[in-house]
């Protein structure tokens, strides 16, 4: 679960630093753009939320700004931000506490397939994976951290929303920024050992909630090519409007949710059989066209319906996948309304 940033960290130019925290807002507007992504990542796995995580990035700047004279130098500007970063999060979570819900019987489900999980997090939002990746070339910017697979994915998201605020912080930055006891106690304010009870709760609460078989998967960030597979024949299936081929991309003991509805399906003949009157019969919704995408270091599909009578394809949802063994196993479905944070059109 540890994300490499071993790398050494951009020398920050003097001048810059200096002229910014002399007030020169130009200069320090392009002394914090250097962070921007990663500060965006940092932000959205303490709050699961990508338009929030975007939001607190900007609060995160302002404060910055309007604090720069605290900045003493005794830490590198980069771990300065992160500090005031993990500060409005912690800030935000404590006005607005949230909890995962007890989850609902689905609204569908395939006889003797077992309950994945007793809640739901239905503030999750996906993550676009193309503003996951630095804006610059390796070359331009070889300090920029990879951010790993496993630390990004949905199923990571979903666990971690389970610790309070701060063992969330805290597990964060230990086992995924890879920051030492005495930062990550430094940056909360709190005791080194206040440091190591909370990480050690919060691992065991992770061990809880994530997937039988998340310890298995590669820490990637490429799409495999059984990922590429399986989201090329779910496409097919909606596109062709055949419940036989989504039932043969379907694991038996697939899910689907819908966040932030409690609407839920559970096993792969439920998915399909929810499925079967969209796709065919008289009341089928119409014809379907898919993209492919990514998010979350995941497969995703984004799909458009043009309904009888119009002449159109109108953007309809986003579903996120998580595939094992060439077998979609979790389909985690979004509203056309994130499909701009995707650079997808709202229509074809």
């Amino acid at each position: 679960m540890i994300e490499d940033e071993t790398a050494p960290e951009r020398t920050e130019d003097a001048t810059i630093l200096a002229d910014a925290l002399a007030g020169d807002e130009t200069a320090f507007g392009t002394l914090a753009e250097r962070y921007r992504r990663e500060l965006r990542v940092h932000c959205y796995r303490m709050l699961g939320s990508f338009e929030e995580s975007e939001d607190l990035v900007q609060e995160t700047f302002l404060r910055a700004w309007r604090r720069r004279e605290t900045f003493e130098g005794r830490s590198t500007f980069r771990a300065w931000l992160y500090r005031i970063a993990t500060n409005a999060c912690l800030d935000l979570l404590d006005r607005h506490p949230r909890r995962p819900r007890p989850r609902e019987a689905p609204v569908l489900a395939t006889p003797g397939v077992p309950s994945p999980s007793a809640t739901e997090v239905f503030w999750l939002r996906p993550y676009p994976d193309r503003l996951l990746e630095p804006a610059a070339s390796p070359d331009d910017e070889p300090d920029a951290e990879v951010v790993a697979k496993e630390t990004i994915e949905l199923a990571f998201l979903v666990a971690i929303q389970h610790l309070p605020a701060r063992q969330r912080a805290v597990l964060i930055l230990r086992d995924v920024l890879g920051w030492s006891a005495p930062e990550t106690a430094g940056l909360l304010e709190v005791s080194v050992v206040a440091v190591k009870s909370a990480l050690q709760r919060a691992r065991s609460t992770m061990r809880e909630h994530l997937p039988p078989r998340r310890l298995d998967w590669a820490p990637s960030t490429d799409p495999t090519g059984e990922e590429r597979q399986a989201l090329q024949r779910y496409i097919d299936a909606v596109e062709q409007a055949d419940p036989a081929v989504l039932a043969s991309v379907l694991r038996a003991d697939a899910w689907q949710t819908m966040p932030p509805a409690p609407i839920w399906i559970l096993g792969g003949n439920a998915i399909v059989e929810a499925w079967r009157d969209a796709m065919v019969g008289p009341q089928a919704w119409g014809d379907w066209r898919v993209l492919p995408t990514r998010a979350n270091r995941q497969p995703a599909a984004a799909a458009y319906l043009r309904r009888p009578g119009e002449s159109g394809y109108r953007g309809s949802w986003l579903g996120v996948l998580r595939v094992e063994d060439g077998l979609v196993t979790e389909v985690t479905t979004f509203g056309p309304e994130i499909f701009p944070e995707f650079g997808l059109p709202s229509a074809l």
